[in-house]
């Protein structure tokens, strides 16, 4: 494929097993596979072992499953990011993201004491459109006094525009590999 065999390894991985269903994205069935799983989450990984990350942000649902395995690989500890009033003991910033894909919009949180001033942090999620979400959550990352140092997601489809806003985004997959929506 590409040369890089981490990344190869897990494309082939996302690529066999990814689905459409009823039209929607269905990357499930990766995370279930004992071998697509530990493939897709060094190649998240992969891109940033040279750079030091203290902590890894992972968005619910899906960065839930891929931030704390991916913050395992980099020896970072973990930070969650809720959506929409999810339950989040002790300080907690708040901010409200754009339309995301499907025109919602979303409020985003996280413990501000989780994100020291200082840390370098890693933002990981299964798939980056238009980028709302990712630009909250960047936000709260630079509100606590952290720095972004890459957006990790398995199907990279960023717009250009999100593209410019966000840091430096890696993906698996774009999304033009997995073909149509059924």
């Amino acid at each position: 494929m590409g040369g890089d065999p981490v990344l190869d390894a897990a494309r082939a991985a996302v690529l066999a097993r990814f689905r459409w269903v009823a039209g929607d994205a269905d990357l499930w069935p990766v995370l279930r596979d004992p071998a697509a799983l530990p493939a897709v989450v060094r190649a998240l990984a992969e891109p940033f072992r040279d750079v030091h990350v203290d902590a890894v942000v992972g968005i619910e649902a899906r960065g839930f499953v891929l931030g704390p395995a991916v913050a395992v690989e980099l020896g970072a500890g973990f930070v969650p990011v809720r959506t929409d009033g999810g339950m989040l003991p002790g300080p907690v910033v708040r901010r409200r993201a754009d339309f995301d894909y499907r025109g919602r919009r979303r409020e985003l949180a996280t413990r501000s004491d989780l994100v020291q001033p200082g840390d370098r942090v890693l933002l990981v999620d299964d798939w980056v459109e238009v980028g709302a979400q990712a630009l909250a959550a960047c936000a709260l990352v630079e509100q606590c006094g952290g720095e972004l140092v890459g957006l990790s997601v398995v199907v990279d489809q960023a717009s250009d525009e999100a593209r410019a806003a966000l840091p430096p985004v890696r993906g698996v997959v774009s999304a033009a590999e997995l073909g149509p929506s059924a």
